[in-house]
């Protein structure tokens, strides 16, 4: 039995060619083990796409020793089981998985049931709404475990406030922990970052980031049928209700705003932004469907990004930096593969190409998983969340000011009291939403101009 996280570290990376032998879970209670060995034993918090993808991409890891899904845990029973269902016909008949019905768990609780199914120096998955991603990561750090944890990691001031003071002790423990902005793992956008900064487009000028894609995830939200209730319907349509997810802003333009600072390499000190709903039909969630974001950096360079979830538009997910000496085209159609090139001047005409990343590209949503394992093997620094962090906060801060009409500055909203959910952490199942609808059953909604301090009434 494994003792303490530093002691598993130490085997870990020890064992050098992973071959100990792996301890098999069957027949073994939750959270006992018969003796210890190189095995990364991971539990997935969330089982929605993306916490079944993230797990997917953590069994994929090549040549890294042995790596074995053992516990589950959601609110929503069909959720997890099309999630192991899934998983199971990957992964099962090799040996990757073993999640039998005691360590698959539901509730606001079960988080931390999975949880104590795994060993310190062992790997959570966070992917649950970024509301309860404090709540969630305060138990992996009293348990010693690695995390891996979506964007964005906060929703607003005191939660950003939250997760940074938080990540002192995650510090302070070694732990490894990595935030789902999987673009900063791209090989292809790194190069080209490196070349930014060293002046191959000369002086950064402007930077554009679109994600002008149509219709996303569950952004738009229809009334809530008989027979739930507001706080579970708002879980399972999280995307449409700021308490939760942030909302488009934060949960879909996080990247693309990331991605720009990130070829600044600087956050900005302040945004001012435009927005509107459109074609709404009876949707209730607070979203806007388009979002235009001027962010601003200390020397005055701009970061303009825009967003749009409306179909049948003209789409544009990609990013630009224009340059003094010409234009850096980071990505070109969503998140893989970037095709990361350089012009001389602002055309992206062929004859005017200077450099381009060769093809094809590793995909980075698996990158990011081979480093976090690689860390955790050698034991080597790696811990995302204050990184996270910072690019949550900047996404709240372009959606505040959209939301309000107002221009706000990143310490303003980072240093904010208001809150949109105090006290998650004490919700049950049967609790009620922190946010209620009206007897209409529709939310409040941002309008700005007219609510000017905060994001709806």
């Amino acid at each position: 039995m494994v003792s303490s996280a530093s002691s598993r570290r130490s085997f870990l990376k020890t064992t050098g060619t992973f071959t100990a032998v792996a301890t098999t879970l069957e027949g073994t209670a939750a959270g006992t083990f018969v003796e210890e060995d190189n095995e990364i034993r991971v539990a997935l918090i969330g089982c929605g796409g993306r916490g079944t993808g993230a797990a997917s991409n953590a069994l994929s890891v090549p040549d890294q020793g042995p790596i074995k899904l053992v516990a589950m845990a959601d609110v929503f029973q069909h959720r997890m089981d099309t999630s192991r269902g899934g998983l199971s016909r990957r992964f099962a008949a090799d040996g990757r998985m073993d999640v039998p019905e005691e360590r698959r768990f539901i509730g606001f609780e079960a988080y931390k049931q999975a949880m104590d199914c795994l060993r310190p120096g062992d790997i959570v998955i966070l992917t649950t709404p970024a509301a309860f991603r404090w709540v969630q990561y305060t138990y992996a750090i009293e348990k010693g475990l690695n995390v891996f944890m979506e964007k964005p990691v906060s929703v607003d001031g005191p939660s950003s406030r939250r997760m940074l003071e938080l990540n002192k002790k995650a510090l302070a423990k070694n732990l490894k922990v990595g935030v789902g902005l999987m673009c900063r793992h791209c090989d292809a956008r790194r190069e080209i970052f490196d070349r930014i900064q060293s002046g191959e487009v000369g002086d950064v000028d402007m930077i554009r980031a679109n994600r002008m894609a149509g219709p996303t995830g569950n952004g738009a939200v229809a009334p809530m049928p008989e027979g739930t209730t507001p706080l579970h319907y708002q879980i399972k349509n999280f995307h449409g209700f700021l308490w939760l997810s942030g909302g488009a802003v934060s949960d879909f333009l996080i990247h693309n705003i990331d991605e720009g600072c990130w070829m600044k390499n600087e956050w900005p000190v302040d945004a001012v932004a435009s927005g509107g709903r459109h074609y709404r039909g009876d949707t209730i969630d607070q979203n806007f469907d388009t979002y235009s974001i001027e962010y601003t950096f200390a020397d005055g360079t701009k970061l303009l990004v825009d967003g749009r979830t409306i179909g049948g538009c003209h789409n544009d997910f990609a990013t630009y930096v224009h340059g003094s000496k010409g234009l850096a085209v980071v990505s070109t159609a969503g998140h893989l593969p970037a095709k990361s090139r350089i012009y001389k001047g602002h055309n992206p005409d062929t004859d005017a190409l200077t450099w381009a990343f060769p093809q094809p590209e590793a995909n980075p949503y698996q990158l990011e998983w081979n480093h976090i394992i690689a860390a955790i093997r050698n034991d080597t620094p790696y811990n995302e969340v204050e990184r996270g962090t910072m690019a949550s906060v900047t996404a709240s801060l372009g959606r505040m000011a959209a939301h309000t009409g107002q221009k706000f500055t990143l310490d303003q909203v980072l240093n904010s009291d208001y809150e949109f959910a105090e006290n998650i952490d004490q919700l049950t199942l049967d609790s009620d939403s922190p946010l209620m609808p009206n007897d209409q059953g529709k939310y409040p909604i941002p309008y700005p101009g007219i609510i000017k301090d905060r994001e709806y009434a």
